[in-house]
């Protein structure tokens, strides 16, 4: 039974060329839970997840998975150690520095957002 979680999934296929940043709107007051992130490729992504007043607040320069294999994300590696509250109408906002900074460009990015109610 999934109760009150919902998720939200983003991909982009192909090899990345440039940064990304992509923008949703929470549907109802949540938190955010967990994150899976990967490339199809070994890459050098780093994620940024946060809302628009702070785009890096809830996630900063995490690295996401190579190779299909997903980098997950939770409690512990949210700013702050804590599931970030997220209000009704907030704008949170995803950044993907493609290839850290010059290292490998990522591929097939795959990005899924899971949150609760409440």
């Amino acid at each position: 039974m999934i109760g009150t979680k919902f998720t939200q999934s983003f991909h982009i296929p192909g090899t990345l060329a440039a940064n990304v940043s992509m923008y949703y709107t929470v549907p109802a007051d949540c938190q955010l839970i967990h994150v899976s992130a990967n490339g199809s490729n070994a890459n050098d992504g780093l994620l940024d997840i946060g809302p628009s007043t702070d785009t890096d607040g809830y996630l900063d320069g995490v690295s996401i998975g190579d190779s299909n294999v997903p980098a997950e994300f939770d409690q512990d590696d949210f700013v702050g150690d804590e599931f970030p509250h997220i209000v009704d109408g907030t704008i949170v906002v995803i950044s993907l520095d493609y290839d850290g900074a010059g290292g490998t460009a990522t591929h097939d990015f795959t990005l899924v957002l899971t949150f609760t109610e409440g």
